[in-house]
């Protein structure tokens, strides 16, 4: 893996980055590597893989995050991953909740970095794809500075390809999971320390990312890559300046009304496999945020899109109430007054 491959992505985000979310968000574009909802190791050996990995080849790059803490089954998780064409295999180790808490994975693994580095190295020997990990710089009262370089140390030694890191720490005791996107503050510095101290490893950043320039004051401090989260799924719209402002390409559509086509014939598929519409417009319900007439688009896919019959017209019908003026730039505060 890389740099170039964790310059940009999408976070991996649990009841969102479904399928109909992931091939959306590759309309808007073509780089930004895409990422599954985490899937538990048991899911992976024992349920219905087909639904729980399956995806279209348009998607690609697109990575599997895993959930698990035994080495044999992640690799064999990981194994099957890889035959279906996974571009990677990522391991979560910075989910807070209590049942990855109880299942001894996610966020808590902060504490067992040496059983980290034994679930790496087990995926490692059992794929060729890139093994990477998602972490937190901390859970409860360590210290941020032992915990992150402990952690880093460990997948290191391991072969890890890549690292990302969601720059708060996770309070796995008094926070929820909701809480625990906010509540803890962020430290990009040590983040950029860590890639400072280990320039060869592959680096990516998450956490409180909502706009492009962000991400590009982020790159330029040197670290690999961002993740965004929350802000691409609720603003996806922005995703469509990923290309050319991150990588110097061209945007594959040129504003949301291009989008909202470009995406219908993935649209007409899954409606003629039986899939509601509702259930893939509600990624695209912030395409239009800003713009006159989106809360009308929003209005129209949250009731007559969720009609059986509700089809590609209903979505086309949505976005016809929406103005096709340019929207005002947002407002930029002065240099001096930007924090």
């Amino acid at each position: 893996m890389t740099p170039e491959d964790l310059r940009f992505s999408v976070a991996p985000m649990m009841d969102w980055t479904d399928r109909g979310c992931r091939s959306f968000h590759r309309v808007l574009s073509r780089r930004a590597r895409l990422y599954t909802e985490m899937v538990t190791t048991g899911a992976v050996l024992h349920g219905p893989r087909e639904r729980l990995l399956g995806f279209s080849p348009a998607e690609h790059p697109v990575a599997v995050q895993l959930g698990g803490s035994d080495p044999a089954d992640l690799a064999a998780a990981a194994r099957i991953a890889e035959e279906f064409g996974y571009d990677e295999v990522n391991l979560n180790v910075g989910c807070p909740s209590d049942r990855v808490q109880d299942g001894r994975f996610g966020a808590c693994l902060m504490r067992e970095p040496g059983l980290v580095g034994d679930c790496v190295a087990a995926m490692k020997a059992a794929v060729r794809v890139p093994v990477t990990v998602k972490c937190r710089i901390g859970v409860d009262d360590q210290d941020t500075e032992q915990a992150l370089d402990a952690l880093a140390e460990a997948v290191v030694a391991a072969g890890v390809d890549g690292l990302v890191v969601h720059a708060r720490k996770a309070w796995l005791k008094g926070l929820s999971p909701k809480e625990n996107r906010d509540v803890p503050p962020l430290d990009y510095e040590r983040v950029a320390r860590l890639k400072r101290a280990r320039p060869a490893l592959p680096v990516a950043i998450n956490g409180g990312i909502d706009t492009l320039d962000q991400a590009r004051a982020l790159l330029d401090r040197g670290l690999d890559g961002i993740m965004m989260g929350r802000a691409a799924y609720s603003d996806p719209a922005l995703l469509i300046g990923v290309d050319p402002e991150l990588f110097g390409e061209p945007a594959p559509v040129a504003d949301p009304f291009a989008a909202v086509e470009a995406f219908a014939p993935y649209v007409a598929e899954a409606l003629a496999q039986g899939v509601r519409l509702h259930a893939i417009t509600r990624h695209m319900l912030g395409l239009f945020n800003g713009r006159p007439g989106a809360r009308a688009w929003r209005r129209h896919l949250a009731t007559a899109g969720t009609a059986p019959e509700a089809g590609l017209d209903t979505l086309r019908a949505a976005a016809a109430m929406v103005s096709r003026e340019r929207p005002p730039a947002p407002f930029q505060p002065p240099a001096a007054l930007a924090c």
